[in-house]
């Protein structure tokens, strides 16, 4: 041992705590595991509450929705309710039923499932040094405010959006922007006192029309030009998703650096804001409804899309999305479409889609880093191509992937930790039995 205080041992560890992460845990600690969450925010959630008010992927897109996340994630949402409104909406773009919430709510009800299914949580938490040995995760050495502490478990699983547990631990990951461009970050803002009557007497298009007049006439810096604005549980608060940061520096040598990289993050941050401004000053002078909003929060963190994503036994394709392919050993499934938000000059969002009422499957595999034996990754950092990623990097997906990968991790743990001693069938059972909706014959 390094000298460093212990934390503890437990059977699970689960890094990161958005809707993967926190989904990981509830599920691990539900199937018995005893469970660590760790968490860099004061606050559980990750993007689905210090960016976002909108859980998409629930629903496959298309005039007949159909349902294809259940489980855990139904949970979250009944736990919404439970405190107050919460909104369904049909997306700007045609990706399908938004589910919109109130994200102070969805702290306490993630706060409140982890505590009830008995995972542990620690809060401002940082991992900094995770020690391997033959592919075996055996300690990770965490930052936390009473200095370094190093934590040991059977199993881990690395849910933090970035990879970071993955990049401690010399596993194979691809960096956002090196083999494919990398998605831009948003940082969100909501604005009160808007009249929402006057705001829809004008419609998407014209929105984006004063917007790219309002950039042209230079006036105003408004780098995205298709943002939306839309309703939430609050009368009169308005939420965006308007601004856009390109993510990639490129170095002196050569090389490129994205938002793992801590000074080009801290930039980011302070862009975002400076954006956010921007389009605020946009809306007031020139969208109907606006005229005597204001502002009244800005994100808590920048809004991530990608930056690592690990090299696993199976890494889902662009082909296997727009083909809605199905595997024998999915666990989950995704009919969001590809949602690609571009940056550079000129830039803007594109968007491809599934057949109508179809959803590709999310295999076990991609969910498996090649290089570990006791490490599993959930949510934006599982093993993808850039294209199969921007689909699958929904905020129900990851809850999907969470419970999923939380329960094999319970599970692996009477296998001595490893992931891939468990078979399929034991962890299809308990998917099922937990109310996750794993194959098309079962949505609904």
């Amino acid at each position: 041992m390094s000298g460093l205080q212990s934390y503890g041992a437990f059977d699970v560890i689960v890094v990161g705590s958005g809707a993967a992460g926190s989904s990981a845990a509830i599920a691990a600690a539900r199937s018995g595991a005893d469970t660590l969450l760790i968490e860099k925010l004061p606050f559980l959630g990750g993007n689905s509450t210090a960016v976002l008010d909108t859980f998409y992927g629930f629903y496959t897109p298309g005039e007949q929705a159909r349902k294809v996340v259940g489980g855990i994630g139904d949970d979250v949402v009944a736990g919404l309710r439970q405190l107050g409104e919460v909104v369904e909406r049909p997306n700007t773009y045609g990706a399908g039923t938004g589910v919109t919430y109130l994200a102070e709510h969805l702290k306490v009800v993630w706060e409140g499932l982890t505590s009830s299914a008995g995972a542990r949580v620690l809060l401002h938490a940082f991992v900094q040094d995770v020690a391997v040995s033959d592919g075996r995760i055996d300690r990770l050495t965490v930052a936390t405010k009473a200095g370094l502490a190093e934590v040991e478990a059977a199993v881990v699983v690395d849910a933090s959006g970035d990879a970071d547990v993955c990049h401690h631990s010399g596993f194979a990951y691809e960096a956002a922007g090196t083999l494919a461009p990398a998605q831009t970050l948003t940082t969100t803002f909501r604005m009160a006192n808007v009249n929402m009557e006057k705001r829809r007497t004008i419609s998407k298009d014209e929105l984006h029309s004063r917007m790219a007049a309002a950039a042209e006439s230079g006036d105003y810096d408004l780098p995205r030009k298709e943002g939306s604005d839309h309703i939430t549980p609050v009368d009169g608060m308005v939420a965006t998703v308007m601004t856009r940061i390109d993510q990639i520096r490129r170095n002196a040598d050569g090389t490129t650096s994205n938002a793992t990289d801590p000074d080009v993050l801290t930039q980011a941050e302070i862009e975002g804001r400076r954006q956010a401004l921007e389009y605020v000053r946009f809306l007031v002078d020139q969208v109907p409804g606006y005229e005597n909003a204001a502002l009244v929060a800005l994100s808590s963190q920048v809004g991530l899309r990608e930056t690592r994503r690990v090299t696993g036994d199976y890494r889902l394709t662009r082909a296997d999305v727009l083909n809605a392919r199905q595997f024998d050993d999915q666990i989950g499934l995704c009919g969001a479409p590809i949602e690609d938000h571009h940056g550079g000059a000129g830039s803007g969002t594109t968007w491809e889609y599934l057949p109508e009422g179809s959803a590709v499957g999310i295999p076990l595999r991609t969910l498996i880093p090649r290089d570990g034996r006791n490490v599993l990754a959930a949510g934006r950092c599982f093993s993808a191509e850039h294209d199969a990623q921007a689909s699958v990097r929904s905020m129900a997906q990851c809850m999907a992937m969470g419970q999923a990968a939380g329960t094999l991790a319970a599970l692996a743990v009477r296998n001595g930790g490893e992931v891939r001693a468990v078979p399929f069938a034991d962890l299809a059972q308990e998917l099922r039995r937990g109310g996750a909706i794993m194959d098309m014959e079962a949505t609904q």
